[in-house]
């Protein structure tokens, strides 16, 4: 989708509004040597940068914490700050650690790792990777950790993969619950220090067990507006900023724009506990309304793929395992829609911080009006409806989803989004052939079985219209000329490392 001439003045009209907004950099005055990293990302942080929210991700992305495990690029499993690990029956692991410092100066040892996970079970709520099991962990010695689970988990060292599982030192951890990532990791970069929502100053930690960073550091600013992002980059104020709106892609040079492939897929998730969803032909009915296929040109640009499941292209073994939909509730007549929602005004809800969503959201409410529901948009920061969203505090969200973020494995995604249980159910889902499904996969070892049980229970989830698959989005991020070793990763854990600099 090309963009108007409107458009294109509007967005370079913002461009010397934000040269305010950063740091200068270069010139006569500017230090010899290697230059700081500035990075701009989208969504401010929820809870301070703790590893138990969605600031999980902004600690792996800038190599502040680490965990047991880390998945590369292929998402297979390696080591981390464990150099080794053995499964010593169906339910217990044993992990052997390397010799590594924190950013305070204290080692790693095994006490400190069982600490770091004695907290993170402890959580409230539970980080999503969680959702599904509890570790008990113990130091055997100063170097050995067991882990051990009620029930087999074949997974467990992918699980140990997730940021939200980082190992941070005992400084981190207060007594009222709350954890700081300050000067607390093992990563390649330490935060030095974080300015609310707004900014966050890192500097290389030269003790770093991985090797030395070629950038002295790392300047963040946090932008949730899509459009000012691009700007910041194209104006030459950050050298990386990611999300770039798909809007906005095609303003950008060539040589900035950097599409990946993306395990992320966009949705409508219905709120099935209470409201006007919890009827399961509404759902049907919303469900027939909305057309993903739709948003692909006319909001993405074409930088997506109508979903054809909760999993898209970048996982490429489910289209070849995907299963038929069983017994779909079946769709009530616009009539009947309109004489159910004669009072009720359907709550659409969406946030900011991915530009095409809003947009998305309008085409949506047109879809859904059209078939007889009367709709009203809440659009705001993510930051500031989370808490609704996990409260029920909405009928329906346009919401765009990492599927494979929180361990590498789909379970763990399944496991906190639609289980009974699950941490991160904001469709209040609660059904019973749902969670036998996802149990069995869970319970499952050999891959290729696995995979297959993953993709009855999506069958399952689908079933109940809980959530309506729109698009599989293609991310693109912003790179300045001349910046050296970003992380393209389609699981968007990944961003920054020891190889990151400006050329």
């Amino acid at each position: 989708m090309r963009p108007t001439a409107r458009g294109l003045l509007a967005a370079l009209a913002l461009v010397p509004l934000l040269a305010g907004c950063f740091p200068a950099s270069g010139g006569d005055s500017a230090p010899a040597g290697p230059k700081r990293l500035r990075v701009a990302l989208a969504v401010p942080p929820v809870q301070a940068l703790s590893p138990y929210s969605n600031d999980a991700t902004v600690l792996s992305k800038l190599s502040v914490a680490e965990g047991l495990t880390a998945l590369d690029q292929e998402g297979v499993v390696q080591p981390a700050l464990a150099k080794s690990w053995t499964r010593t029956d169906p339910t217990t692991w044993t992990f052997e650690l390397r010799k590594a410092s924190f950013q305070d100066g204290a080692e790693v040892t095994a006490g400190a790792v069982v600490n770091a996970l004695d907290h993170a079970n402890a959580a409230e709520p539970k980080p999503r990777v969680l959702s599904d099991v509890t570790l008990t962990a113990k130091a055997e010695d100063a170097d050995t950790v067991t882990i051990t689970t009620k029930s087999p988990d074949p997974m467990m060292p992918m699980r140990l993969a997730s940021p939200a599982l980082g190992i941070l030192s005992a400084k981190a951890y207060s007594g009222d619950g709350t954890v700081s990532s300050v000067g607390t990791g093992t990563g390649a970069f330490e935060i030095k220090k974080l300015a609310g929502k707004t900014t966050a100053t890192l500097d290389r930690f030269d003790g770093y067990w991985g090797g030395k960073a070629k950038a002295p550091g790392i300047d963040v600013s946090w932008i949730a507006d899509g459009v000012a992002r691009a700007n910041a980059l194209r104006s030459g104020d950050v050298d990386i900023a990611e999300w770039i709106p798909t809007s906005q892609a095609m303003l950008l040079d060539k040589k900035t724009r950097h599409e990946v492939p993306s395990v992320r897929t966009d949705s409508l998730i219905l709120n099935t506990g209470d409201g006007i969803f919890s009827d399961a032909g509404l759902r049907a009915a919303a469900r027939a309304a909305v057309s993903g296929a739709a948003l692909v040109d006319s909001v993405f640009g074409g930088y997506a793929d109508p979903a054809q499941g909760l999993f898209g292209p970048a996982v490429p073994w489910a289209a070849d395992l995907r299963v038929a939909v069983p017994g779909r509730a079946k769709a009530v007549t616009a009539e009947q829609v309109r004489a159910a929602a004669k009072d009720k005004t359907l709550r659409l809800a969406t946030y900011t911080n991915r530009g095409e969503l809003p947009e998305a959201a309008t085409v949506l409410q047109q879809q859904l009006e059209k078939a007889g529901f009367k709709v009203k948009q809440d659009v705001r920061e993510y930051t500031q409806m989370e808490a609704d969203l996990l409260a029920g505090g909405y009928d329906a969200l346009v919401f765009s989803r990492v599927t494979l973020l929180d361990t590498g494995d789909a379970v763990a995604y399944l496991a906190s989004d639609f289980t009974s249980d699950g941490v991160y159910n904001i469709a209040r889902l609660k059904d019973t052939a749902v969670d036998k499904a996802i149990a069995a996969a869970a319970e499952e070892g050999d891959t290729a079985k696995r995979q297959q049980k993953i993709m009855t229970a999506e069958a399952e989830i689908l079933r109940t219209d809980a959530v309506v698959p729109l698009v599989h989005e293609k991310v693109v991020q912003g790179i300045a000329e001349g910046v050296q070793g970003v992380i393209l990763d389609p699981r968007e854990r990944s961003l920054i490392d020891i190889g990151t600099h400006v050329g």
